[in-house]
């Protein structure tokens, strides 16, 4: 299972109700910050979720509306927090202009309070813990190096907990090793082997991330059956030409991507202060019924569906 929490939900310019850019994606114990716009750092705060883990930043692209808060968010941890490390990964051309902001204007000869990678990545596997992955995917915006995020859990076997309890396996180490696919010898001296006591392989839950983009078509393969997809909505229907003139999207294609690649939940942001979220909402159920519109500080879980 995956979380998301939105810390900002607002298309290029923070509104009265919606900051800039930001999500921090979960999964037990790791923790994702999804772009960085201007006042990132104090809707962390406000969300009450804290600076602890939130070692490593994906960027979609170097437009400022999503990265302008890393200056602020490091200058804090240069004053009041800590961490033991910070990694930023995006595309060549928006660690260039991280690169800037952070060790031009902040830092301007003083060494970062921590460990500081800015680690370029290209479409493929960026991060792999046990049990998930997390890979990068090209999106079309404008400009180059625009990136998508999936966060892929791993197939596993479920441990039958009731075949266990009939075979005489005790609670403890040993149906750890099971699960582990290692075979086990009981006091009586039976062996006893993963296939008895693990299910058919499942597949885990997929969660999307798309930040800006400018076209759907070439995002279908990726987001196929996503169990949860966020991307944004920064136009609607009515005003598909400036979404095109400009790079991006209405609600309208959202959805239609939706349907297409298979997705379970829709879940739109980047949400101009031209319109009303309702409304936003209403146009993309036309097309795709199970779809949200993000505010601040909403949180979802993303995960398998039985």
């Amino acid at each position: 299972m995956f979380e998301i929490l939105f810390l900002g939900t607002s298309a290029s310019a923070p509104s009265a109700q919606r900051g800039l850019s930001g999500q921090i994606v979960s999964h037990n114990e790791y923790r994702f910050l999804i772009d960085c716009g201007e006042g990132t750092q104090r809707q962390i705060l406000q969300s009450g979720i804290g600076f602890k883990r939130l070692t490593r930043i994906l960027l979609t692209h170097n437009h400022l509306d999503h990265i302008l808060g890393l200056g602020g968010l490091l200058s804090t941890f240069l004053k009041w927090e800590a961490i033991e490390e910070l990694e930023i990964f995006g595309g060549r051309s928006t660690l260039e202009r991280v690169r800037t902001l952070l060790f031009d204007v902040v830092l301007r000869g003083q060494n970062p309070p921590m460990p500081l990678k800015l680690i370029e990545i290209k479409p493929g596997v960026i991060f792999e813990a046990e049990d998930f992955t997390v890979t990068a995917f090209p999106v079309s915006h404008r400009g180059p190096d625009c990136l998508g995020y999936i966060f892929e859990e791993k197939a596993r076997r479920p441990f039958l907990s009731q075949k266990a309890d009939e075979l005489g396996v005790p609670f403890g180490p040993q149906r750890g090793d099971l699960v582990a696919g290692k075979e086990i010898t009981l006091p009586d001296g039976r062996v006893i082997t993963p296939d008895e006591v693990l299910g058919a392989w499942e597949k885990g839950s997929k969660f999307v991330v798309v930040g800006d983009a400018s076209r759907v078509d070439n995002l279908v393969e990726y987001c196929r059956d996503a169990d949860g997809l966020v991307i944004e909505s920064t136009y609607m229907d009515e005003e598909a030409d400036m979404a095109k003139q400009f790079s991006h999207l209405t609600a309208r294609m959202g959805a239609e991507l939706a349907i297409k690649a298979g997705v379970k939940k829709l879940i739109l942001t980047h949400i101009s202060r031209r319109y009303r979220g309702k409304d936003v909402l209403a146009e993309a159920q036309t097309v795709f019924p199970n779809v949200v519109v993000a505010r601040d500080f909403d949180h979802y879980q993303i995960k398998k569906e039985i």
